[in-house]
């Protein structure tokens, strides 16, 4: 099993978190899926929902923790030990507050940010070591108290481009499982660029 990757995309379940602004992870792993045609499926022994998707010889698992986002690490740990997927071909998809709505930033390591489901798969999984892509959704006039924002909708300019911004994001997830990390931060790190996107290796 040493060739599965693991791309996670961290949020909230429930009907009433689906299209807020701290569930750009899962509206990412969801693209993804979508171009993949891979089918979810409930996982109860992860609490997770998983798809399963080849690309390019790699074998990819796609995946929800339905944990809520602050234990997002227990259902990556689960996932992670039971098909053997070492940290360093694991990718979490989160949103940031800290990046304005548009920006992407791939990391093969760091800190938490203080993102609260970050330092749930930290903690699980032990190590700081694993790639990270960081959704911007940006900060209400740089407000610290954020909850009410990254729990909110997105409006209607916001949505579009948010479009834009999972269409690009995917690309580089695509990116870093062909061409590796580097590639894909230089290929796609920054702003999004507008409607006609770049094509991944």
């Amino acid at each position: 099993m040493e060739n599965w990757h693991l791309i996670v995309g961290l949020g909230n379940p429930g009907a009433e978190y689906a299209r807020t602004r701290h569930n750009a992870g899962f509206l990412l792993v969801q693209e993804l899926a979508a171009r993949g045609q891979a089918a979810w499926t409930l996982e109860k022994k992860f609490d997770a929902l998983l798809a399963k998707a080849g690309r390019g010889g790699n074998r990819i698992i796609l995946c929800q923790p339905q944990t809520y986002m602050n234990a997002s690490g227990a259902a990556v740990k689960a996932v992670a030990d039971f098909y053997r997927v070492a940290p360093e071909k694991v990718l979490v998809l989160v949103d940031d507050a800290d990046l304005p709505l548009g920006q992407l930033r791939l990391r093969g390591e760091g800190s938490s940010g203080g993102h609260h489901g970050l330092e749930s798969v930290e903690q699980h999984l032990g190590t700081r070591q694993f790639a990270r892509l960081r959704i911007g959704i940006g900060r209400r006039d740089g407000a610290r108290e954020i909850t009410g924002h990254v729990l909110g909708q997105f409006g209607p300019a916001d949505a579009a481009v948010l479009e834009k911004v999972l269409k690009r994001a995917a690309d580089q997830a695509e990116c870093w499982l062909a061409a590796g990390l580097q590639q894909a931060m230089n290929q796609f790190n920054g702003a999004v660029e507008g409607p006609e996107q770049k094509e991944t290796l």
